[in-house]
């Protein structure tokens, strides 16, 4: 999947907070995925999620709850490619947010991890550079979770 391909559900480029980044995990394609994907597990290697749960396996229309940062969050899954793309969103709290996340195996077996997540909404109109950052922290956190996990030896 390159940046040129269209997407069925891309995050709201109008939206007053967009955040876009990116890192390389030095782990299997396959190992970076099962544990993007296993919600349940992502209080075990996530610190910003204190419970998650879903409903069932991960696909088009599946709804997903976690709890971070205070607040109880409710989304449900809009696009998934097995291994290379997963698009989630809702609203939550007055903020609708769009979260994309794409993985990209890499011919030295690495992979490249993308995320990109939009935020609108009354709370985020009011205030967007402040929530605009928030956003960002949570992602740059939640990459470096994602990476330093991945890549432990098991």
């Amino acid at each position: 999947m390159t940046p040129e391909t269209p997407v069925a559900h891309p995050i709201d480029e109008s939206a007053p907070a967009v955040v876009r980044l990116a890192t390389t995990v030095h782990a299997s394609l396959a190992h970076v995925w099962a544990l993007h994907t296993d919600v349940a597990a992502w209080p075990e290697w996530n610190p910003d999620i204190t419970r998650a749960e879903s409903t069932g396996p991960l696909a088009a229309g599946a709804v997903f709850r976690r709890h971070t940062h205070g607040l109880d969050i409710t989304s449900t899954v809009l696009e998934l490619l097995p291994g290379r793309r997963i698009v989630w969103g809702g609203p939550a709290h007055g903020i609708d947010g769009i979260h994309a996340w794409t993985f990209e195996e890499r011919s030295d077996g690495m992979v490249t991890v993308r995320t990109e997540e939009s935020w609108s909404g009354t709370p985020v109109e009011a205030e967007p550079a402040a929530l605009g950052q928030a956003l960002r922290q949570s992602l740059e956190r939640w990459l470096a979770a994602l990476k330093t996990t991945a890549e432990r030896p098991s």
